[in-house]
């Protein structure tokens, strides 16, 4: 089991209109990958399909060879953080993280403490996540997608609205995530984060997604 994330055909639909449409793509264990395209162009869909959160129309996705939809309704052991986790507010990041740690029950609460210190957050911080900056809650949901040791790490655009600090600690917890073997799945405006990172790039254009090349990324950078 070499693979560990395939698409065979796949098209989706929101009201009758086409967003992906017969998308292929087989992702190897331990790579990294970074999908581009203009907003709106179905990169978040993508990765909800992937991530189980929505059906394809049409198509297949395997996840470690087991078919969603069929041998599992979820994958397991993925990470994700796509749009804004619903965190609760009136909790503290260490209480959201041991409120979901809860429905696994794998690890345990000095695996938190560590997590958190790990995504430059303090585990001891009585505030309240409603009060948390923009970057705190991104380390936050970033903490949320690698706490559990997920082998899967799913990505929406983790640097937007970030301050320089905390766009080098995802950076380097991004790394870090790629040295333990695991697979990344990563979106970013910024193609110089993409191309520094990622082992393949892919650009969705005209609702396929395709390989990007030289000269598609002279063209899309020119957009």
């Amino acid at each position: 089991m070499n693979n560990a994330i395939e698409l065979s055909n796949v098209t989706k639909s929101f009201k009758g209109k086409t967003i992906l449409k017969e998308i292929n793509l087989t992702i190897k264990k331990g790579q990294t990958i970074g999908v581009v395209g203009a907003n709106g162009s179905g990169k978040s869909v993508l990765f909800k399909l992937i991530a189980g959160f929505t059906r394809p129309d049409k198509g297949e996705i395997y996840i470690r060879d087991e078919k969603l939809g069929r041998d599992i309704d979820f994958p397991n052991n993925v990470g994700v953080l796509i749009n804004s986790p619903g965190f609760i507010g009136i909790y503290t990041a260490f209480q959201n993280l041991q409120f979901l740690a809860k429905i696994k029950n794998t690890i345990d609460d000095d695996k938190i403490v560590n997590t958190l210190k790990a995504v430059g957050l303090d585990p001891n911080d009585k505030s309240k996540v409603r009060v948390y900056s923009t970057g705190m809650k991104k380390k936050l949901g970033i903490a949320q997608a690698i706490m559990e040791n997920q082998d899967i790490i799913i990505l929406d655009e983790p640097f937007n609205a970030l301050d320089m600090k905390t766009y080098k600690d995802i950076k380097d917890i991004i790394k870090d995530q790629q040295k333990k073997g695991h697979t990344v799945l990563l979106t970013s405006h910024n193609h110089a984060d993409i191309e520094e990172l990622c082992d393949d790039t892919y650009i969705i254009l005209e609702n396929s997604l395709v390989q990007l090349t030289k000269e598609l990324k002279q063209a899309y950078f020119q957009m």
